[in-house]
């Protein structure tokens, strides 16, 4: 890389407004420690408070490792989705991605003689060929990055239901290591737990400490200045849909493990919105050049709270579905108020 993209990193751009685009990423990283992740502690800190006062168990240590180990899947992708937003990019079919890994897992699995290794192997390698296809068609294809995932949503779905003919593939809960991956514990935390939080450091380290994540922040908040300062912009996001295939594909491993079989739907469908939703919420601005992985972990964390509340209560789970789509809403209408965005239609 040359001098002039490290002369990106914030440190060298104080006075010179023609860097100034470079800026975003160390002032959100300075003001996730107060408002942003604030207010994030204390919604959780409501929601455990109130459903704690409805039921006796739900504050217990055995829920708060269920709660964990549901919000893996939703923290990894949220993680992986936090880097694409960054980039001033979406990608709505890591849910897709993450059922047909989890496919290929069980179905290599079974097919080589109960081969964890195998079936992890192929697993990933999907993972990285359905991340690499996504960022080439946007690159090179022109397509703008909504709607080249959202036809790799349909895509990766609909290749995962023929190859498995709609149905859930293989038995893996006789193998020691999917059992492992999926009900193995470490210092007392389920094993799900400790990859996510090993994943979300590298990444926030990659971000925060880097010269890649200086000029990801800085693809997202300029990209016509990051461009003139020598950034390869397309291999950066090739790279950053890569990195999402890869950690869908982690996360399909981990739903074969957790259910004992290949879900081509079930339990991968959905979690595309919630990523984004959490990614949203934990500050990640969704026109690129800000976020963090601390909100968003804090943000999957509520979303977690929340959906087990919900069901501890007996509470139609439709409703969650709901509240869903309802904090993506709000998330979004912070963002704009705090970025003084006019109103659509009306002017300045």
């Amino acid at each position: 890389m040359t001098d002039t993209t490290v002369s990106l990193a914030p440190d060298r751009t104080e006075g010179d407004p023609a860097l100034a685009p470079a800026a975003p990423g160390r002032r959100f990283r300075i003001a996730a420690v107060g408002g942003q992740n604030l207010s994030l502690i204390g919604a959780l800190v409501v929601v455990l408070a109130l459903f704690g006062s409805l039921n006796d168990n739900y504050l217990s240590w055995s829920n708060m490792q269920v709660i964990g180990e549901a919000a893996t899947l939703v923290g990894l992708l949220a993680v992986v989705q936090t880097v694409v937003i960054i980039c001033g990019a979406l990608d709505i079919s890591v849910g897709s991605q993450a059922g047909l890994a989890s496919v290929v897992s069980a179905m290599a699995f079974t097919s080589t003689g109960s081969s964890a290794v195998v079936g992890i192997a192929a697993s990933l390698g999907v993972g990285v060929l359905a991340g690499v296809l996504n960022g080439v068609i946007i690159v090179y294809g022109r397509v703008n990055p909504t709607i080249a995932t959202l036809a790799g949503l349909a895509a990766y779905k609909g290749i995962a239901q023929l190859v498995s003919d709609g149905r859930a593939q293989g038995y893996v809960l006789n193998d020691s290591v999917f059992v492992f991956l999926g009900r193995g514990k470490i210092a007392g935390l389920p094993v799900m737990i400790w990859i996510l939080a090993v994943v979300a450091l590298a990444v926030h380290v990659l971000l925060t400490y880097t010269d890649i994540g200086r000029n990801l922040y800085a693809i997202g908040g300029n990209d016509t200045a990051a461009r003139l300062a020598g950034i390869s912009i397309n291999k950066y996001l090739i790279a950053a849909y890569s990195l999402c295939g890869v950690v869908a594909a982690v996360a399909g491993v981990l739903l074969t493990a957790r259910t004992g079989s290949g879900q081509p739907v079930s339990g991968s469908e959905g979690l595309e919105l919630k990523a984004i939703t959490a990614a949203a919420l934990g500050g990640c601005a969704l026109k690129g050049g800000k976020g963090g992985i601390g909100g968003t972990l804090l943000a999957v964390a509520l979303l977690g709270a929340l959906e087990n509340g919900l069901t501890v209560q007996g509470i139609n789970t439709f409703w969650q579905n709901v509240a869903q789509g309802a904090l993506l809403v709000i998330a979004v209408v912070i963002q704009q108020r705090r970025n003084k965005e006019r109103r659509i239609g009306l002017p300045t």
